[in-house]
């Protein structure tokens, strides 16, 4: 019996449009040996993603296609298998888990229905026996209570469980391979610890090979065997874990080692308090009956406190569901709360929101996902310019020059104005939501998770352009993530958040080198991996 489970040479994937054909694989070939973990790693478009759904056919065939090469497994090319032969493999020998589990799973059915349909269809399981394996399955990745979970819908689970759900749809059949595309990406850094434990211990007590698909090196560094580095469609460098993060040969996967978040933040001179927030509190109210009375709070941010000095950066980092981006939004009179916010003094939770709009020139945001927050039907120069006419700024051959400054600054040819949000890169597009933040000149940016979207090479650069730019004009931030190496590299105080309270805060040098409190050791923890031994 051959070592190698999956054989890939020479493997080229196109996609067709019209009478063009865009090759985006070129020249493929590796091996997943049996019962190993095999990364695949680089940045989006690289075709990491496009390679791995090959395997499986999974693309949009027949706007996909193979002009040469092949995939064999268990010695028949999966690319030339009929479809019927094809689908007794997909989903039995060789699963998937896919990035987001909330667009994998079916919203109408319950999670028990979705596990047993695997099961009846590749097993021939059902009533009482496919329940039981489905309780065997979901135990076996750790989901509390996995009887009370049976008749569960996707959206009563939080983001970890639902990835949970999704591996164990994926282990029902017992596979010989498991392909896990970026699988915890979306989740928190706590979670993406616990999966990634769940996947290795999985693994070793299954026998099974893993092929994992990442942009974080991180993670790899900790669960891979070996490594595949791709760029541009092609594979540039494939050598052993150890081997590849202790030597790397090629520029790229240098380059991609190197891209970690990191550097001091801004060395501005401690000015007066910009900023000043006492007991603030946003309670959600819980209504239940006919009447529809209060009869409890969601207490989303409870009597929060802390003093922002002018040209400082005050990260806010804690857990989906923690309360940051709440607390951001309160701040900006964008949500109701309770409490004082002073702003230069001025308090705003007594101001009505038309008193509000004259201090929104003084108050930026950059959002999360920088395509979601920039209109598809406006040029750049109109989305960075909108703030200017809003605010009755200047003549309009004034706006036009501070239109093609703000673009200068954060590194942007100003030609590009006249294009748009679609037709930009994703690390491009949050540049323009920097420039439309940056051209009112204010005095206070909220960053909320503005590089979570990002691959690392894009993330260093924008936190380098948020540095500079503080740095030059001693803007002050309010930055709110959940990837800690980014606010490491950023904040001069730090502010830790849990189910809505403060559990630690203080200077972030001190917090770092040496957290006093068990939720943000344990986030510390997550977030900085140490690597794995390597067999």
């Amino acid at each position: 019996m051959t070592e190698n489970l999956i054989e890939v040479r020479d493997l080229a994937v196109e996609f067709v449009a019209g009478d063009q054909a865009q090759r985006v694989v070129e020249g493929v070939s590796f091996d997943i040996r049996r019962g190993e973990t095999l990364a695949l790693v680089g940045e989006s478009g690289s075709g990491k993603s496009v390679t791995a759904h090959s395997i499986l056919r999974l693309l949009p065939y027949p706007l996909a296609r193979h002009p040469v090469g092949s995939i064999r497994y268990g010695g028949q090319d999966l690319l030339t298998l009929p479809d019927a032969k094809l689908r007794s493999i997909r989903g039995n020998r060789i699963a998937m888990v896919f990035q987001e589990p909330m667009t994998s799973l079916n919203p109408l059915h319950s999670i028990e229905k979705q596990i047993n349909e695997i099961l009846a269809l590749h097993k021939g399981l059902t009533g009482k026996a496919a329940t039981a394996r489905t309780l065997e399955l979901l135990e076996m990745v750790g989901i509390p209570e996995p009887r009370k979970r049976l008749k569960a819908f996707p959206h009563e689970l939080s983001g970890g469980q639902r990835q949970r759900v999704m591996i164990a749809m994926a282990l029902a059949n017992e596979p010989e391979l498991l392909i896990a595309d970026e699988p915890t990406t979306a989740l928190d850094v706590t979670v993406q610890l616990k999966i990634l434990e769940l996947l290795k211990d999985l693994q070793q007590r299954l026998g099974m090979a893993l092929l994992l698909i990442s942009h974080d090196l991180n993670l790899v560094r900790r669960i891979a065997s070996r490594v595949c580095v791709m760029q541009r469609g092609r594979v540039v460098e494939q050598a052993s874990c150890e081997e590849l993060f202790h030597a790397p040969q090629h520029p790229y996967t240098r380059e991609l080692l190197g891209a970690e978040p990191s550097g001091e933040p801004a060395h501005n001179p401690v000015g007066p308090p910009l900023l000043e927030v006492d007991d603030l509190r946003v309670w959600f109210p819980i209504k239940k009956g006919l009447l529809r009375r209060t009869v409890d709070y969601v207490k989303a941010v409870d009597g929060i406190r802390f003093s922002l000095p002018k040209g400082q950066t005050l990260g806010i980092v804690g857990e989906s569901g923690s309360g940051k981006s709440t607390l951001g939004l309160a701040i900006l009179r964008l949500l109701g709360s309770r409490g004082s916010i002073r702003f230069q003094g001025q308090a705003l939770n007594g101001l009505s929101q038309r008193e509000v709009r004259p201090l929104r020139r003084q108050m930026q945001v950059v959002f999360q996902d920088p395509y979601g927050s920039l209109s598809p039907r406006m040029s750049v120069g109109q989305i960075v310019g909108e703030g200017l006419n809003i605010h009755r700024i200047g003549s309009e051959a004034e706006q036009e020059q501070a239109i093609i400054d703000a673009l200068l600054e954060v590194g942007l040819d100003p030609e590009t104005r006249h294009r748009y949000p679609h037709e930009f890169s994703g690390g491009q597009r949050q540049r323009i939501a920097i420039a439309r933040a940056l051209v009112l000149k204010p005095e206070l940016i909220l960053l909320d998770e503005p590089t979570s979207a990002l691959d690392r090479t894009v993330q260093r650069q924008v936190v380098e352009l948020l540095r500079s730019l503080q740095a030059k004009y001693n803007l002050t931030y309010l930055f709110i993530s959940h990837d800690l190496a980014v606010v490491k590299a950023l904040s001069h105080q730090l502010m830790v958040v849990r189910h809505g309270q403060v559990v630690e805060q203080g200077s972030a040098e001190d917090i770092f080198s040496d957290p006093q409190h068990p939720y943000t050791q344990q986030l510390l923890e997550a977030a900085f991996l140490a690597p794995a031994a390597v067999d």
